[in-house]
């Protein structure tokens, strides 16, 4: 132990360096991503997303993991290090090591974050009267493309119940900021289509946070227990359906503490306390740590202060979050598609698929429509296709708990990109481009969508 401390100490400096190495990297290949992708005219988080691809195992080897096999030597960052710090083998290996940990705790930590900002931007009284039609729709959304992809997944490729199931699940989430601004840019976001579909959203994310919690758990367990899920299941929603119904009694005591605190940070500091207990009370449970996080935004967006809070979480949230998405793009090695390859040809089948299943699933919610002659069933369903920055919370938790095979983990990345570009200019053509700008009560309404989607 003597001996291990001193490698730890002599090695500190070297270890803090990769880290702030690590985290220029990320920054700029973020950054230069965003801007990249909101000048074309798509959601910034793509360009994170992409600019993680090309920083990552895929490409330049600069932000890369040990995992798989990859080591100290394959880093390009750590050859840099090398030369200023000129380490043995075996403590370069420890500096790659320790602050590739320390990266991925930064992720995590974003992504608790991320869910947190979601849960603050998901309005309850929304929630409570986009009435049966938005439901259903968001129901069928959820269940159509799990079943399909879980199914098809492990009857025609063969692939194992977990990482079925986990794969499955990401094929479920809808992301709001994507659709909701383009419905805006149509002067549709009031129309009945764009109310069902916005609202539908909204219970997707919910839906899907609860279902991310249950197989995120089912990965940790590794075997699929009929009881454990019904717990899982069960426990998620009560937990998330608890906070929400104690929410009320808390919002007093949190506007309580916040008019007596005189001290920087008196709403942003307990508001990460409460979140940050949320989400251990989650993970503790054996739920996951960012039902917690998402639960606490939905408390605290009930508070008086909670336009406070949005203001404050996101220069927070612009800090910590294009950590988790670089990573999560980072971490895809897009080599195991390439078609060359003749045992990569699997892979590419199963990415296809997904995408294949990703879009009819999401399609068919037009039809589950009732009682709404003359309706645009077409746009309904092409508004549920994008999975955004929700299916990357999926990718991120399914690369990071291992349960994804290498060709399985990018199949689910190039779906959410895929859905993401083509969801815009198919919603175009289904609404016939209509093209008028938003009214100012449309635009007020769009601005939760637009924050999550530059988020």
């Amino acid at each position: 132990m003597p001996l291990l401390a001193t490698v730890e100490a002599e090695n500190s400096p070297a270890i803090l360096s990769g880290v702030l190495l690590s985290l220029v990297v990320i920054y700029l290949a973020s950054k230069i991503g965003e801007e990249v992708s909101k000048r074309l005219d798509f959601p910034p988080v793509l360009g994170s997303l992409i600019a993680g691809v090309i920083v990552g195992v895929s490409a330049l080897n600069l932000i890369v993991f040990p995992e798989g096999g990859i080591s100290a030597d394959d880093s390009n960052l750590m050859t840099i290090l090398q030369w200023f710090n000129h380490l043995s083998p075996a403590a370069l290996t420890y500096v790659f090591e320790s602050q590739s940990e320390v990266i991925s705790v930064l992720a995590e930590i974003g992504v608790i974050i991320l869910l947190f900002e979601i849960g603050l931007e998901s309005n309850l009284q929304q929630l409570k009267e986009v009435g049966i039609q938005a439901t259903v729709v968001a129901c069928v959304g959820v269940a159509v493309p799990f079943a399909a992809g879980t199914g098809g997944l492990m009857a025609i490729f063969h692939v194992p119940a977990i990482p079925a199931i986990f794969a499955g699940a990401a094929l479920t989430a809808t992301s709001i900021g994507i659709t909701s601004k383009v419905l805006s840019e149509l002067g549709q976001l009031k129309s009945k289509e764009g109310q069902i579909i916005v609202g539908a959203a909204v219970i997707d994310d919910v839906l899907g946070i609860i279902v991310l919690a249950v197989v995120a758990s089912l990965a940790k367990t590794g075997e699929i227990d009929v009881f454990n899920v019904v717990y899982l299941i069960l426990g998620a929603t009560a937990f998330l359906l608890g906070s929400i119904l104690l929410g009320g009694l808390f919002n007093k005591t949190f506007t309580k503490i916040v008019e007596n605190l005189e001290t920087r940070g008196s709403v942003i500091i307990p508001a990460f306390i409460f979140a940050f207990f949320m989400a251990f009370i989650g993970n503790a449970i054996h739920l996951e740590a960012i039902l917690g996080a998402f639960a606490a935004g939905l408390v605290l967006d009930e508070t008086d202060a909670s336009n406070e809070l949005d203001e404050l979480i996101r220069p927070i949230a612009d800090i910590l979050v294009p950590i988790f998405f670089v990573t999560v793009g980072a971490r895809a090695d897009l080599r195991v598609l390439n078609p060359a390859v003749p045992e990569n040809r699997a892979g590419l089948l199963i990415a296809v698929f997904l995408i294949v299943v990703a879009i009819l699933g999401k399609i068919v919610t037009g039809w589950a429509v009732f009682g709404q002659p003359g309706i645009n069933r077409w746009a309904i369903g092409v508004g549920m296709i994008p999975r955004g920055e929700v299916g990357l919370v999926f990718a991120g938790i399914g690369s990071a708990s291992g349960v994804l095979s290498k060709p399985l983990e990018v199949s689910i990345i190039i779906m959410v990109i895929l859905t993401t570009f083509l969801a815009p200019p198919f919603l175009r053509v289904a609404f016939g481009d209509s093209g008028h700008p938003p009214t100012d009560e449309e635009d007020v309404s769009v601005k939760m969508g637009e924050s999550q989607s530059a988020s």
